[in-house]
């Protein structure tokens, strides 16, 4: 093979990785996609400019390495301290959803294409696996609620591994016919090989990078990528196809730890995994054979919608019985299950496996395998912000600044309704609370624009300041809006020392003084005990503010909707006028309705509004 020619494919590659990037950007699609594309034009296919054959068994190799980079990158991304209260969601798709999907994909592919058993079994244990290669892209890039893109992106990462031992295990009992003991044993002792080597290697770096002697931000890079793949290389040696979970779970040991360069590592990962992405992508789609594609036929696409709309549906809700998640929530969950990476590389190394041992199938299982992969990427890639929209999965992000007794409760209100809240807090022990309560918390000085851009500044909504500093709560407004380009729209401040008022109105600062307020209220209180009760929710109550953008709730009289009994509209703005709500008012298009409610009648009205 040419050493010219490798170098000329490989800065190929990186020049259509770059343009992919571009695309990306610019037209607001996954990269996945466009990789995809680029691979099959390049290919033997049309173009013909590159054919990966030439790599010869050196193509398993490079597929291995790239992958186990990519799933330690998407576990790095996973911090446990952060989703503890979706972790029992988490763990049933990665089992009990892996069997429905599995079962399923093996049952349709067998009877609607009849295929044999054992190979529609490979197919269905190959696409129990949603790569969060194209996952973890999409749902950073939609700003999804935090509960949703964690769920789906350790969900990506942890059924990566479960595929690739699962379809170990039919690969085997396809060529060797393992027996029901057998099976089981093929699975548990890869399992415990897994979590084995990952852990230690988990365990071993965060010690080494904490205390370890001469470790700079350089090192501590160069020691992280080489144990990645020697944790690979070793799970792979004991126990053949366990390499992917060592990987993964190495990375989520890291990703949970408070290891001083994990930052470091992460940026550097960023660059590597986006290198390592292009060049899988484009090698395996230009590796597509149109033939093989054809024989399989409608029959195919069909086996794959009966994927998407029927069988991860039921696999997504079944796992998530009894869960605290909506079922819109659910619906985006079921609808976000792209195939990537792991299916469309291990089939091509089975299939070359089957070809070697003279045993028919090896086609068939690519072209299955690579129509899965194009179809539910590109839906995914194309439809995802319109479904995320539909379904009101994109929240507000919020930063709250200040993680003490109001930060905290004014957090929890924000989850509850569904927003993307980080707090930033420079007290440890206030961050642990948060983080028990499934509240991201950043430890840090949110005077310190480098810990805002940690905390997501960059894509927030709003700023709240909650600290008992006034100092601090108007230096951080000051930093939004001079370094970020915030309005004063965006940042409400609380006022602890009432003579400070002044200096946050003259900078435009929505804010509030907790001294004044509990005054007015218990003037309201003394004499007006109607006009407290109005506006006395509790602490499960809701003080919403809508937009009206229902076409069959503009033009009508609020008397004429049907509004959830402990619920009350109080005032109506429309442009600069303030209207008191009362029956006869007709509400219009752009409408602010102030709404008051018991419970969740206060969010049933704004659906009614917004639908």
């Amino acid at each position: 093979m040419d050493s010219i020619y490798l170098l000329q494919m490989g800065v190929s590659v990186l020049i259509m990785g770059l343009l992919a990037r571009s695309l990306s950007y610019y037209f607001k699609i996954p990269v996945i996609v466009f990789l995809l594309i680029e691979g099959v034009l390049i290919g033997p296919e049309v173009l013909n400019l590159l054919d990966p054959s030439v790599f010869g068994d050196g193509l398993t190799a490079i597929v291995s390495f790239s992958v186990a980079i990519i799933v330690f990158d998407g576990g790095l991304h996973i911090d446990l301290r952060h989703i503890r209260s979706i972790q029992k969601s988490v763990l049933k798709l990665t089992t009990i959803g892996v069997l429905i999907t599995f079962f399923g994909a093996t049952l349709i592919t067998h009877f609607l294409l009849g295929v044999n058993l054992e190979l529609s079994a490979l197919f269905g244990a190959l696409v129990t696996a949603t790569g969060p290669t194209v996952i973890t892209p999409i749902v950073r890039s939609l700003h999804v609620n935090h509960k949703v893109s964690k769920i789906l992106e350790l969900e990506g990462v942890l059924n990566d591994a479960a595929s690739v031992i699962l379809a170990a295990m039919a690969f085997e009992w396809m060529v060797s016919q393992l027996s029901g003991m057998e099976a089981i044993g093929f699975i548990v002792y890869r399992l415990f090989i897994g979590t084995l080597v990952g852990t230690i290697s988990g365990v071993a770096l965060d010690r080494l990078l904490t205390k370890g002697p001469m470790i700079t931000e350089q090192t501590a890079r160069l020691v992280t990528m080489a144990l990645v793949l020697t944790t690979y290389v070793i799970a792979e040696s004991f126990g053949n196809e366990s390499g992917i979970l060592a990987v993964a779970i190495f990375g989520i040991i890291m990703g949970s730890s408070k290891t001083p360069y994990k930052q470091t590592i992460k940026e550097f990962k960023s660059d590597l995994v986006f290198i390592m992405l292009s060049l899988i992508f484009i090698l395996l789609a230009a590796m597509l054979n149109f033939d093989d594609i054809a024989q399989i036929g409608a029959g195919g696409v069909a086996v794959v919608l009966l994927l998407v709309v029927l069988v991860r549906p039921i696999a997504v809700f079944v796992s998530t019985h009894g869960a605290k998640i909506s079922t819109d929530e659910k619906l985006f969950i079921s609808f976000i299950g792209p195939r990537g990476v792991v299916p469309a590389s291990i089939a091509t190394y089975f299939a070359l496996k089957l070809d070697l041992l003279g045993i028919d199938g090896g086609q068939t299982l690519v072209g299955l395998v690579f129509l899965t992969v194009i179809i539910t990427i590109v839906m995914t890639g194309t439809l995802s912000k319109y479904v995320a929209n539909l379904l009101g999965v994109i929240p507000m992000e919020i930063i709250l600044v200040g993680g003490g007794e109001v930060g905290r409760t004014l957090a929890e209100r924000f989850e509850k309704r569904g927003e993307n809240v980080v707090v930033v807090d420079t007290s440890e022990e206030n961050c642990q609370k948060l983080m028990k309560l499934g509240i991201r918390a950043i430890h840090g000085d949110a005077g310190d624009v480098n810990v805002l851009k940690k905390a997501g500044i960059e894509n927030a909504k709003y700023i709240v300041t909650t600290t008992d500093q006034d100092n601090t709560n108007l230096l951080v407004c000051q930093i939004a809006k001079s370094k970020f380009g915030f309005n004063k729209e965006q940042l409400v401040a609380r006022v602890n020392n009432i003579d400070n008022m002044h200096a946050f109105w003259d900078l435009e600062i929505r804010s509030m003084s907790p001294a004044m307020t509990t005054a007015l209220v218990l003037d309201n209180m003394v004499g007006r005990p109607n006009m407290f009760s109005m506006c006395e929710v509790g602490g499960e109550g809701e003080i919403l503010e809508v937009k009206v953008t229902n076409p069959k709730v503009a033009g009508k009289a609020i008397k004429e909707l049907t509004l959830p009994k402990k619920s009350l509209l109080m005032m109506v703005r429309r442009g600069d006028q303030s209207i008191i709500a009362h029956g006869d008012l007709v509400l219009e298009f752009d409408d602010m309705v102030t709404v008051i409610g018991e419970g969740d009648a206060a969010k049933e009205v704004s659906d009614i509004l917004l639908r």
